[in-house]
């Protein structure tokens, strides 16, 4: 298991994460949404043990990662920003990693260049981005890790192949208890893999959330009245994301969604209507009164 206690993590006076706690199950896939810039990169590179929290800590099964060889050498971490030593190839750095994961598998690397059908005497700089994503990716699934840390690494791939990506990771995950991390600013590529997703924003943990319970806790009203409505007028009801357009208001309720009913019900509306919501939606009214741009989040 990993678990982040209060991590807080500065580059001179920046202040790139603060106070993050979370922890992530074995054979569960943990995602991490947040717009370009938010901290997703620095979190999974600590949880990786590169850098060293400049408060809390960062445990694996109990030890603090940075100061443990023996759990990094069972974690993984895929980069944004690929690195493939000059002029090698997937068999190179095959090799190259086999010196440092003992349990390194030359048959695993075999299979999986087959079913992406890379070329593993090719020189990786001939390949293309998302080539090369996919060539990392097989590297790393070749060191058997127990933790496996993906950062933005279905970015430029086409539907096929990030498809395949996503069955492949599931399945290893299944199959051998890994512990995953998968980071993206587009939550469209994380609803459909993850157990649970935590949004970052401001270098804070806004929301973690367990994927399957999110939706039914949350819905969007849509009410109509006769007469002129202000928002002070459902102070009696916990709402956010408050519109209103003429005469028709919306605003999203948490929580026990027939009381907030009951209550709209006796202030004599016309029309009263609940809808399910979106994760976009739900992470949009977690973040209201936020100046960021959530084009890069859910775009």
């Amino acid at each position: 298991m990993i678990e982040l206690k209060s991590v807080t993590k500065k580059f001179g006076d920046f202040t790139a994460v603060e106070n993050l706690s979370f922890k992530v199950d074995k054979a569960s896939v943990y995602g991490l949404v947040g717009y370009n810039g938010a901290g997703k990169t620095t979190v999974l590179k600590t949880v990786a043990g590169v850098y060293r929290p400049d408060g809390g800590e960062v445990l694996v099964d109990g030890e603090n990662v940075f100061d443990s060889a023996r759990q990094k050498a069972k974690i993984f971490y895929v980069p944004d920003d690929l690195y493939f030593e000059p002029y090698a190839s997937l068999y190179d750095m095959a090799k190259f990693y086999s010196g440092y994961y003992k349990d390194f598998s030359f048959e695993t690397f075999d299979k999986l260049i087959n079913v992406f059908g890379l070329d593993k005497k090719a020189r990786i700089n001939s390949f293309s981005k998302g080539m090369q994503r996919q060539g990392e990716l097989v590297l790393g699934m070749s060191t058997n890790p127990k933790i496996l840390l993906l950062d933005e690494s279905f970015d430029g791939l086409d539907p096929s192949k990030r498809n395949l990506m996503n069955n492949m990771v599931m399945e290893y995950m299944a199959e051998r208890e890994c512990s995953v991390i998968v980071s993206s600013h587009n939550l469209h590529e994380l609803a459909g893999i993850c157990d649970r997703i935590a949004l970052i924003g401001g270098k804070k943990l806004v929301m973690d959330c367990n994927v399957d319970d999110i939706s039914a806790s949350r819905a969007k009203f849509r009410v109509v009245f006769e007469d002129e409505k202000t928002q002070a007028d459902f102070i009696a009801i916990n709402h956010k994301n408050f519109k209103k357009d003429g005469k028709i208001i919306t605003f999203v309720v948490e929580g026990n969604f027939d009381e907030a009913e009951h209550k709209l019900n006796a202030m004599k509306p016309l029309l009263v209507e609940k809808y399910p919501l979106s994760l976009e939606e739900i992470f949009l009214a977690e973040m209201e009164g936020s100046d960021y741009d959530f084009k890069e989040i859910f775009g």
